[in-house]
This record gives C-alpha cells, structure tokens and sequence, in this order.
C-alpha cells in the first residue's frame, strides 16, 4: 500500500492553477504583509501575533471570521524548498495534538503556477469534522481564489 492510500481517507487535497510564475506566488507564503491580504476564505481577515518563515519557524496567528468569530492558528514550518515546496504542521496552538501536516507543492508552468495544498490529518474522524463544521474544503478553495485574486492584482509583489 503506497503512502497515498494509506492517507487518503484523512486527506483533503485541493489545486488551482494561478496565472503568475512559481517564485511569484511562493513569495506570497513568505511575508506576513502578503499573508494578509489573501490568506483564509471569504471575508476573514488575519492578525499575526509573530511569524518566522523558516524551516522550525512559526506563523501565530488569529482568523476572524465575518460574523466576528475568532480562529486561533498556529503554524510551524517544517521543511521550506524555494520555490518548489512549504512542509508545515497546522493546529490551533503549538504543539495542539489535533494538529494536521500540510504539504504544498509549487509546479513551474512558465508564467503560471500549479498549487496543490495536500492537507493530512491524524485521523479520519478529525478530517470529517473539518469538513462538515468548518467548510474546510469550500473555504480552502476561497482561499486559493483570494490567492490567486491577490497575484493578479499585485503583479509584482
């Protein structure tokens, strides 16, 4: 059994294609001034209390939503390979036991860039309740809209 079938059932994969060059859009990863304007779906805003974009650095951070609800995040980043690939744990604190390993992946298309963010949580169950509590998966796709909404806009950022 391959690593993805031994996943697949706790993974939400999601990929869109943006129309800017792969150093372009993993540069929006790499600052919290870019973070800010795109990161989390529609109508959330983020504040970050700190951020360290290096491998065993961590993005604190909090999402608020558009009724005023507030997400607590954390982020460390495991493994930075510019501008290929972002290997990082997600949870709502450090070391938060419920956390869930990202990979996202940045493929050179010339002047676009194919992104795919493979999300893997500890268990079936957990992914479920993201999914149907959260709208991860619809979010995680406004997320990447925003994204690529932000790369079109800016340019050059």
């Amino acid at each position: 059994m391959t690593t993805d079938e031994q996943t697949a059932d706790r993974e939400i994969v999601l990929s869109r294609i943006v129309n800017g060059p792969r150093r372009l859009v993993f540069k929006a990863f790499t600052e919290v001034r870019h973070l800010a304007q795109w990161w989390g779906p529609d109508g959330f805003t983020t504040t970050t209390r700190a951020f360290a974009f290096r491998e065993g650095g961590d993005w604190d951070f909090t999402m608020h939503g558009p009724d005023g609800t507030d997400f607590p995040n954390w982020i460390t980043f495991q493994e930075i390979v510019a501008p290929e690939r972002i290997r990082l744990v997600h949870g709502t604190f450090k070391d938060d036991p419920e956390r869930f390993d990202q990979v996202i992946t940045f493929t050179d298309l010339g002047e676009r860039t194919d992104l795919e963010m493979r999300t893997v949580f500890p268990t079936k169950a957990h992914k479920d309740l993201v999914v149907e509590q959260y709208g991860a998966v619809e979010g995680g796709k406004q997320t990447l809209g925003r994204l690529a909404a932000y790369i079109e806009k800016e340019g050059e950022i």
